[in-house]
């Protein structure tokens, strides 16, 4: 029983770890139906970023597994020791494993916007839509995210 936890645990560690994608063109559940205001204006400067991951799911997973994989050492107090010794070093590589895996290439994109000002906006690269400086674009902003697009 002690084995089969950890291992029922795994799948909705790793469905926590899954990020939904940060482009123009992709729409979580909850934005379904939630208006949007629209401006225009065109692109002012692209510069390309590193969006980060999250770390919070690999750290979990490493600190379970290291945890599980200590207490399997031998016995009374240094069994105890080697599972928190374990947990702490899972947790660390899971970090940073975590973040590695989800990290992925963003565009900072300003916008001239046609009424007056500028905004800058990030957002993930999108293989379905690509920008260049001088377009002419669109600002959406539900008041949670805002995104461009053509």
């Amino acid at each position: 029983m002690k084995m089969l936890l950890p291992l029922l645990m795994l799948p909705a560690f790793l469905g926590s770890c899954a990020q939904q994608p940060l482009t123009g063109d992709n729409y979580s559940r909850s934005e379904v139906g939630t208006p949007q205001s629209v401006r225009t204006g065109k692109i002012t400067s692209i510069r390309n970023v590193n969006l980060e991951g999250s770390r919070t799911g690999g750290a979990i997973l490493g600190a379970v597994a290291g945890g599980f994989l200590g207490n399997q050492v031998g016995g009374g107090s240094g069994q105890d020791a080697a599972t928190i010794g374990g947990a702490a070093l899972g947790g660390a590589a899971g970090s940073h494993a975590g973040r590695a895996i989800n990290n992925r290439q963003g565009l900072e994109i300003t916008v001239r916007l046609d009424e007056g000002g500028s905004l800058s906006i990030v957002q993930e690269v999108s293989k379905n839509e690509s920008f260049a400086v001088g377009e002419r674009v669109r600002v959406l902003d539900n008041g949670r995210r805002a995104r461009v697009t053509h």
